[in-house]
């Protein structure tokens, strides 16, 4: 079995490496082609360009890399229809993954799977009746989502989120984690600032005013910060000056493993945490880090985005839940005197987010089998003419 996979940022890379596992589990004899970070090159990618090409968020973002995105898209259709594979599966970042899909429809009948539903429950809900068009099959991470899709006439299967299955740091993690980052017994405070450069360029500056604001009331807490290998120099360089003597953990030069279990051990370590809206909300709900979410777009995709969002809330721990523990300080909201408010009320009651963090995990499939095995199992199910 040939697979072909597109993924365009590290959470879809997480979801690639994961759906990848599962694969060998279920078809030892598949073979992958496609474009991919780290961890779906641990599953044996051969990534035919760098993942962190296509890993930029917002229109006004977009249109300084428009061409070479456009040629990216043209490119990486031609390998899809060169290579035939048996399915084409693009995962999340539909502005370049639904263009590949529609020029292999429109020249091939190869089947396309797309793994992660548009959130067409919080704006632009037209978007699935055209995503219909050139996909087929979609992997729904989010239990709410299959109805969306089959009523614009395509197949779908909740699989669950890959965070569920990720390990808990340990206490030996965790200790051993403040030892080797000079933490000693310091409070910690977690602040995630995005994985892309423009989210950190408008957001770390702001992040920092905030936590200075919320240090100069709790001068006994570290400031650890997370940072993805292909902006960590960015990360390093605007946080130089935030209070707190952050620390930066840098995976570049580390081995993956032990990466991931420093990235864990943070995660479990911190007892707040300041995070850009995104996958990160579930991260930290599974490792029962309290959390403020605090996001801005670019002036211009920020309007926009006013005008069409339909939801009071953009923290998936909150839509999961069907809560508002999580609070937000979204656009115009996103400024540092009250970021720090948030986060005083939170310190203050971390117990407040502990119910809505354990039912998203059980919602999103936290106990049963691996999001990861089940998002195979349904690619394979519903493979034409491989049905029992």
């Amino acid at each position: 079995m040939r697979v072909f996979l597109v993924a365009g940022e590290p959470s879809g890379d997480r979801l690639g490496g994961a759906l990848m596992e599962g694969l060998k589990t279920l078809a030892p004899d598949v073979r992958f082609d496609g474009v991919g970070g780290p961890l779906m090159q641990a599953q044996g990618l051969v990534s035919r360009f760098p993942m962190s090409e296509l890993t930029v968020m917002g229109l006004i973002e977009v249109l300084p890399k428009y061409f070479h995105l456009k040629r990216r898209i043209a490119e990486t259709a031609q390998a899809v229809l060169e290579t035939r594979p048996d399915v084409l599966i693009t995962i999340d970042s539909p502005d370049f993954s639904l263009r590949v899909a529609k020029l292999v429809k429109a020249a091939s009948g190869i089947r396309t799977v797309h793994y992660v539903a548009p959130s067409v429950w919080a704006w632009r809900p037209g978007r699935a009746d055209k995503m219909a068009k050139v996909i087929d099959h979609v992997l729904a991470l989010l239990p709410f989502e299959p109805p969306y899709m089959e009523r614009a006439g395509m197949e779908c299967d909740f699989v669950g989120h890959p965070v569920v299955n990720e390990p808990l740091a340990s206490v030996e993690e965790k200790s051993r984690f403040r030892s080797e980052f000079g933490l000693g017994d310091a409070p910690l405070l977690l602040a995630l600032p995005g994985s892309r450069r423009g989210e950190v360029e408008r957001l770390a500056p702001v992040f920092g005013e905030a936590l200075r604001m919320h240090l100069s009331r709790h001068p006994e807490m570290r400031v650890v910060v997370p940072a993805v290998a292909h902006i960590a120099d960015q990360v390093a360089e605007q946080v130089r000056n935030w209070p707190g003597d952050p620390v930066v953990v840098d995976p570049r030069g580390v081995e993956p493993t032990l990466a991931a279990a420093h990235k864990r051990a943070a995660f479990g370590a911190a007892d707040l945490a300041l995070a850009a809206s995104g996958t990160v909300s579930l991260e930290l709900a599974a490792q029962a880090t309290p959390m403020v979410i605090s996001y801005k777009l670019n002036w211009l995709t920020q309007k926009m985005a006013e005008r069409l969002v339909k939801l009071d809330t953009v923290t998936l721990v909150n839509l999961v839940s069907d809560t508002r523990a999580v609070p937000e300080c979204l656009g115009p909201e996103c400024v540092p005197d009250k970021i720090a408010a948030r986060l005083a009320e939170v310190q203050a009651n971390p117990e407040t987010q502990t119910e809505a963090m354990r039912v998203t995990m059980e919602r999103l499939g936290r106990g049963g089998e691996s999001p990861g095995l089940r998002a195979a199992q349904a690619v394979l199910d519903r493979m034409p003419g491989r049905n029992a």
